[in-house]
């Protein structure tokens, strides 16, 4: 079956592509093992030198490489040129600072000298999502290839331009052939990928059924994994907070890359007292919200990724509202509608939408909506809210908006994720490790624990 990129603004088949097969795929695996051998002798100060070169082509090529994403996902063009930014700034940051973060560590023992070293795996595998076609791969990456590992990337079907276009950049700014190489294989292929020696773990960003299926064939050859999957994250609004900020502060979270990211607000917990004028500004702005062309910048909302998400997240609204939940705006697909330009009316479009009144007897309580859909929610108390943001197996990350000190620290340790945001939009950053717990998943990308997830720390004791 061909590998296909769609343009979900309109509908429009961009470009297919055939999967490899059997012998292309073994060519890739020995090109990466050879590859290893000879990178993993490499200095840190070349790797250093060719991320930079990647850091600078990303930046040169910013337009081109934002309008490939737009075209082939759907994400608004500013936020596709923040996206190409964002991946030069953290092919910079580790080549600034991935020999710091890897250099031995002296540890004082009984022998003469002891200490840890960290040295690479070999090949990694990175099954990447669409919804940041070019940030989640170099967030691989970058950390990866600077500890001196190979990578071989499977990219989400529906984005193969993307794919290709990495690939190309990486040997364009002078990394050996096999350092970097693009799989374009359907999913089905990962698990026999993941029983060949040469490849040594893997990293997976997306779904839980994904993440479950890579980590049960991982678990088969004992491979480490490390896990970032769905986020149902609670956006918590107390007495104290400023309104207006919490409001578009979050509203922006919500509807971050057409609503289609794991940590966006997606559970807004207000606290009674504010309810009514929170929820009045939040339907306002939502109401505002500036649907349309993505390659516009002046757009704020383009299409949802595939026709499949349009559907899903169309059943997972009509189910929520028959089960009695209250729709205060949005909530119907503008697929095929008059209120679209001609041209956008064949793309996967949804508008701005809130629910409320839901149960944890509704599915809606605990399912992720990925896409513009927002749950607000009513509690009395700093208790009732920290128990409703618990109450989902998710633990990716979480927000919360107050000035009283006393909230803030109840808030940083009682809630249950992988990172707290008080004040703020949550968001991955190179500096700060990034990951969940529960069911979003395992392990840290980012900072310097994320560097040390590919690497064997070897102990070395000297008498």
């Amino acid at each position: 079956m061909a590998i296909a990129s769609t343009n979900p603004t309109t509908g429009e088949l961009l470009k297919t592509y055939a999967p490899l097969n059997d012998g292309e795929i073994e060519t890739c695996l020995a090109k990466a093992a050879t590859a290893f051998a000879s990178y993993r002798k490499t200095a840190f100060d070349q790797r250093a030198g060719w991320l930079l070169k990647v850091s600078d082509r990303l930046k040169q090529d910013r337009e081109r490489c934002a309008q490939m994403m737009t075209l082939e996902m759907g994400k608004p063009i500013t936020e596709a040129i923040a996206e190409v930014e964002k991946s030069a700034w953290v092919c910079r940051y580790y080549a600034e600072h991935g020999a710091q973060f890897l250099a031995d560590e002296l540890v004082d023992t009984d022998a003469s000298q002891s200490f840890i070293r960290y040295q690479p795996l070999g090949p990694i595998l990175a099954v990447m999502p669409w919804n940041f076609p070019f940030w989640q791969v170099f967030r691989f990456a970058a950390p990866a290839l600077m500890a001196g590992n190979v990578g071989l990337l499977k990219h989400a079907s529906n984005v193969p331009q993307c794919a290709l276009a990495i690939a190309e950049i990486f040997a364009e700014a002078g990394f050996a052939d096999g350092v970097f190489q693009t799989l374009l294989i359907p999913a089905s292929r990962v698990a026999p990928l993941m029983a060949d020696p040469r490849i040594k773990a893997a990293t997976l960003t997306g779904s839980e059924p994904a993440g479950m299926s890579l980590a049960q064939a991982a678990g088969q050859q004992i491979k480490k994994t490390v896990l970032e999957l769905g986020g149902s994250d609670p956006c918590i609004v107390l007495d104290s907070a400023d309104i207006g900020a919490a409001v578009t502060t979050g509203l922006k979270s919500r509807m971050i890359n057409n609503g289609q990211s794991c940590i966006a607000a997606k559970r807004f917990i207000v606290q009674a007292s504010i309810y009514d004028e929170f929820a009045e500004q939040l339907i306002h702005q939502m109401q505002g919200w500036n649907l349309g062309n993505p390659l516009n910048p002046e757009t704020q909302l383009g299409p949802l990724a595939t026709q499949g998400i349009l559907d899903e997240l169309g059943q997972q609204v009509e189910q929520a509202i028959a089960q009695g939940a209250t729709l205060h705006c949005g909530g119907q697909v503008l697929q095929g509608t008059a209120a679209l330009l001609p041209e956008l009316r064949q793309g996967y479009f949804y508008p701005p939408t809130l629910l409320s009144d839901i149960g944890p007897e509704h599915p809606a309580f605990s399912q992720e909506f990925f896409g513009p859909v927002a749950l607000l929610f009513r509690v009395n108390t700093l208790d009732d809210a920290i128990q409703l943001a618990n109450a989902t197996p998710f633990g990716l990350g979480a927000s919360a908006w107050t000035t009283d000190p006393h909230q803030r620290d109840r808030l940083l340790d009682e809630l249950e994720a992988g990172a707290v945001f008080i004040n703020g939009l949550v968001k991955s950053d190179p500096r700060l490790p990034f990951g969940g717990i529960k069911r979003s998943g395992y392990g840290r990308e980012l900072g310097r624990v994320g560097i040390q997830e590919f690497v064997n720390l070897k102990t070395v004791w000297i008498a």
